[in-house]
């Protein structure tokens, strides 16, 4: 197996170009375990935990540019109050030791159904950068994943950078595991209040389909029940019903199966209950911040 250990990004890309089925690897969380349990042999590893221009994020017009060796640590520490929801999730990856060492490019190569990282992406609407030699190309994460642990690179492509917008409004995330903590999701949800101009909402389900999904009629019931009963304005109460309901539409958009962490039918049940309380949570927050204003 040949590991190759570029110190720059130029030399990353001319590595991946040479050996285009080189497995990236940064944290190594994923990727060793495969190779521990002899499920992957691959020619040849990509390190790129030497290459300096994937490891720092700026913010510039409203968006978080994370380079993609941006580690979960960092995002709690660093980023949780330009990017709150995918610090929640960060906090809920893994060990001490995970944390140190996943990154936000490795999740997302995994491309793992139930990468935690993953619905927030998708209720942010963040956009995947990928690399070349041939140039860069953005890809709308919600256009990134096209399979169970397939994404939609080229052979000769590396993940840069992921680009978030900051958030407009609060964020949630929660899943549901065997236990607390050190577990893959049996499923997850991530939701994102946008008040102000557009009054939309965005959401993420993880390890309840193929790939991570939205729930676009729950966004689009959600953002008319906030709209029309003019609850933006007044912050008051959420009425059960529009919970109950995008519980149900959350549901309603997963196409889980049954597997050794759950069946369909509780990820179903489950993702109706998250749903429900990131909801109340969020607009707790929202609630609490329009008293701040006034």
């Amino acid at each position: 197996m040949e590991f190759l250990q570029p110190r720059s990004l130029a030399e990353a890309i001319a590595a991946k170009t040479e050996f285009p089925d080189a497995v990236p690897i940064a944290g190594g969380t994923d990727v060793m375990v495969e190779i521990n349990f002899d499920m992957r042999r691959p020619r040849a590893l990509l390190d790129l935990n030497r290459v300096p221009e994937l490891t720092s994020w700026q913010r510039s017009d409203g968006l978080v540019r994370l380079g993609a060796g941006v580690t979960y640590a960092r995002l709690i520490a660093e980023l949780g109050d330009l990017l709150p929801g995918l610090a929640i999730a960060a906090r809920t990856v893994g060990s001490p030791q995970i944390r140190n060492r996943g990154t936000v490019g490795g999740n997302l190569g995994a491309a793992s159904p139930a990468g935690d990282c993953h619905p927030v992406l998708l209720a942010s609407g963040a956009t995947v950068e990928a690399t070349s030699a041939r140039g860069s190309r953005l890809i709308p994460v919600a256009e990134f994943f096209v399979g169970p642990k397939r994404h939609a690179l080229a052979a000769d492509e590396l993940i840069t950078s992921v680009l978030v917008p900051a958030a407009p409004g609060p964020q949630q995330f929660a899943k549901i595991g065997t236990r607390n903590a050190m577990v893959i999701a049996v499923c997850a949800f991530a939701l994102e209040l946008r008040p102000g101009r557009s009054g939309s909402i965005g959401t993420g389900i993880g390890s309840a389909g193929p790939t991570p999904l939205r729930a676009p009629a729950a966004e689009e019931f959600l953002a008319g029940a906030l709209a029309e009963s003019g609850l933006w304005e007044s912050a008051a109460d959420l009425p059960d019903q529009v919970t109950r309901r995008f519980g149900e539409l959350v549901a309603a958009a997963a196409r889980p199966i049954d597997d050794v962490r759950g069946t369909a039918a509780y990820r179903l049940h489950a993702l109706s209950v998250l749903a429900r309380r990131t909801l109340t949570w969020a607009w707790d927050s929202y609630r609490q911040d329009q008293r701040r204003c006034a």
